[in-house]
């Protein structure tokens, strides 16, 4: 800790302003991070319950599912239910202007991220440029007896700056990166599943939705059990 703080002190005064912006972008990446878990559901499943209930004609019982359940995907999904009765230009105005509202929510502070990304390398190369050329304003003082190894350790610490500056802009570009795909994950889901839903109103919630498939999946099954049993004779 102590090898910490001298280096932190050695590297000048931009390293205070890089540490700062660093301190932002790690509350940032935390603060974005939980939120977007906390919003993170398995948006199939979920669109799957939504349906069971409007096939038995209980939309109160859907929408207040929407309501207990925390994340776009149900505020996007209840904007559908709440618009069932309309027509579908209006329920599909309502579905889009949901969206586009969490869409905003989720991608929201993520961008500041490469910002930091892009500001921090600059705030050390500042540094370093500003002790270089303290260092040969000083050195010209002393004309022909200034020392090499005085001059080596002051570019070293003159250097310190610009090294830690590119550590948090790798540290920021990662973080964006991530945070990026999680939100594009999730803007997915957000899509898929208000289209899914207004599209399954539209055709009058019928009873056979998904029957297909779980039948092709038993099918499936039932065959791959006869195959089975085919080789063990």
């Amino acid at each position: 800790m102590e090898n910490a703080l001298r280096l932190f002190e050695l590297g000048g005064p931009m390293m205070v302003p890089i540490a700062a912006i660093a301190f932002a972008g790690a509350i940032i990446f935390v603060e974005r991070l939980l939120y977007l878990h906390k919003g993170q559901i398995r948006a199939a499943e979920f669109v799957s319950g939504i349906k069971t209930a409007l096939k038995k004609r209980r939309l109160l019982e859907a929408i207040t599912i929407c309501e207990e359940s925390f994340g776009p995907v149900p505020r996007v999904v209840k904007a559908a239910l709440l618009n069932s009765e309309e027509s579908p230009e209006l329920m599909s105005h309502a579905v889009n202007a949901a969206a586009a509202n969490e869409f905003a929510l989720i991608d929201r502070r993520v961008a500041s991220l490469a910002l930091i990304a892009k500001i921090a390398p600059l705030l050390g190369l500042i540094g370093t440029v500003l002790a270089l050329l303290s260092i040969f304003y000083s050195m010209s003082g002393k004309g022909p007896y200034s020392d090499i190894s005085d001059f080596s350790l002051a570019v070293y610490n003159a250097l310190l700056s610009t090294a830690f500056g590119l550590l948090v802009a790798v540290l920021g570009w990662l973080s964006y990166s991530f945070l990026n795909s999680r939100v594009r994950a999730l803007a997915h889901d957000i899509d898929w599943a208000g289209n899914d839903i207004m599209l399954f109103i539209l055709r009058g919630m019928p009873e056979n939705e998904n029957l297909y498939l779980e039948g092709k999946e038993d099918r499936s099954e039932a065959g791959g059990e006869k195959t089975g049993g085919g080789k063990a004779k």
